[in-house]
């Protein structure tokens, strides 16, 4: 059964370029340190497919943290430090898996691909 992590990353905020990487590296790391074992090896030996998308706002962001939390779905919500771009404490982005992508898509689905 295919296996994938979804990233979801806050439009609003206009992050750069580098700044949307390192903040889905950090919810990639999170959701790896944090999932199951057993879907964790499935989908390192698949490949560990990413998908990268978007939400309007921090409301939205929030909504699917709780449809996650409530399939069950492992799930990493960041805060950033404040160093450069934003805010101490400003929830960037949301990471969601890696699990079954049946599962992650009956959340995600409708969610655009980050551009």
């Amino acid at each position: 059964m295919p296996n994938k992590l979804v990233i979801l990353i806050r439009d609003d905020l206009k992050l750069t370029k580098g700044k949307m990487a390192a903040q889905a590296a950090h919810a990639a790391v999170d959701c790896a340190l944090t999932a199951d074992k057993k879907l964790l090896d499935e989908w390192l030996d698949e490949g560990a497919k990413k998908v990268v998308l978007k939400t309007a706002d921090l409301k939205e962001l929030l909504k699917y943290k709780e449809l996650a939390k409530k399939a069950g779905l492992n799930h990493a919500l960041i805060t950033d430090a404040g160093h450069t771009q934003v805010p101490a404490g400003t929830t960037t982005v949301l990471g969601i898996g890696p699990d079954e992508e049946k599962r992650i898509d009956s959340i995600t689905g409708n969610l655009k691909l980050i551009s």
